[in-house]
């Protein structure tokens, strides 16, 4: 049965179950699952905990023997398994579903922990001998879209109540990282008595802006259409001392992948089979940022942003007067869908608006 992190819980209160599986690859959830789990069983009267941590070398056969093997303080024991990034592989998946088989007479907890698992591996054999008997909980990063509302939720966990527009501002502070996010929920909870309420003054003054950008969350924000981080970026990695030609280098790399997919897509092939035959291969996570930009961005486009990126490029190499971060910021946030751009940038780079 699937549960999503914030409603495990709540459903760990009504019925333990024998087995939790948390997988994903957001750090603050993963571990409020996990501890959520460990304080479930501590409720139960479950006090032995055994923790097995699988990495190359490991031997699947010791799940097995610690499963089996009866302690002489307790009847129950929570039994953890951290894959962490390891993969199951074939010893791993028929261990698995042995234990499984051995559940029914057995009263111990199982916890695995890992990465994310994709719709194939929850069809695997393991997967589903283990889910029949208890709870999967996938771990999402949260959007951006909701970052601010989730940051809003989370301030009442440590006491604090939080204006949305001061929890988004938290959430731009700290470029989305959760865990760095209610560490300074944490700190803040320190300085202010409970139940204070957070505004966008109190977080300016008492969080740092923390945030180290690089050209990746820059490309990965112009993908995905958000403008106004786009342009947050730009002017980080220019204050950062970030040298002009290697963000001009990832923006132009993005374009041509781009427009390579945008020609594998005319030749009749899937999006997936497109996806795949570019170099580097863009995996499944980032396949829904190409798709957003590609909906967003035409061939004609994507040819006239290439052009802006040549005009910078010459005014890298000193052959052209184009203001040279100027242009940067502008072309980000054209990639981005920043409207009225091109037709304001049409005098220096010849570009229409109506293109």
């Amino acid at each position: 049965m699937k549960v999503f992190a914030d409603q495990l819980p709540a459903a760990l209160a009504k019925k333990l179950p024998k087995v939790v599986i948390v997988a994903g690859e957001e750090p603050l959830q993963h571990r409020d699952a996990c501890d959520a789990v460990r304080t479930a069983a501590r409720q139960a009267g479950i006090e032995e905990r055994e923790v097995l941590d699988v990495d190359a070398n490991f031997a699947w056969g010791r799940l097995l023997e610690a499963s089996s093997n009866l302690s002489l303080f307790a009847t129950q024991k929570l039994m953890e398994v951290r894959l962490g990034t390891h993969k199951l592989g074939q010893e791993g998946s028929k261990a698995l579903v042995q234990y499984a088989e051995m559940m029914e007479g057995s009263d111990d907890i199982l916890l695995i922990s890992m990465g994310k698992l994709d719709a194939k591996q929850q069809k695997s054999a393991w997967f589903k001998a283990l889910d029949k008997h208890g709870v999967f909980v996938p771990v999402w990063p949260v959007d951006n879209s909701r970052l601010g509302y989730w940051l809003r939720d989370r301030a009442s966990l440590h006491g604090l109540q939080i204006d949305l527009e001061a929890a988004r501002l938290l959430g731009e502070r700290t470029e989305g990282n959760l865990l760095a996010a209610d560490q300074e929920l944490q700190k803040l909870s320190l300085i202010h008595p409970q139940g204070t309420r957070l505004n966008v003054e109190s977080i300016a003054q008492g969080v740092e802006d923390s945030s180290r950008f690089d050209v990746f969350n820059l490309a990965d924000a112009c993908l995905k259409g958000e403008t106004s981080r786009a342009s947050r970026i730009v002017q980080g990695l220019r204050s950062e001392g970030i040298e002009a030609p290697i963000v001009l280098w990832a923006l132009s790399r993005e374009l041509r992948t781009l427009l390579s997919l945008h020609q594998h897509l005319d030749q009749g092939q899937s999006f997936e089979h497109a996806c795949k035959t570019q170099k580097p291969m863009i995996f499944d996570k980032r396949r829904p940022a190409y798709q957003k930009a590609i909906k967003r961005l035409p061939m004609k486009r994507l040819h006239k942003l290439l052009l802006m990126a040549q005009r910078l490029d010459l005014a890298v190499k000193g052959a052209s007067v184009v203001p040279l971060w100027p242009g940067l910021h502008d072309l980000a946030m054209t990639m981005a869908g920043g409207k009225g751009i091109l037709s304001e940038m049409a005098s220096t780079y010849r570009i229409s608006a109506n293109n």
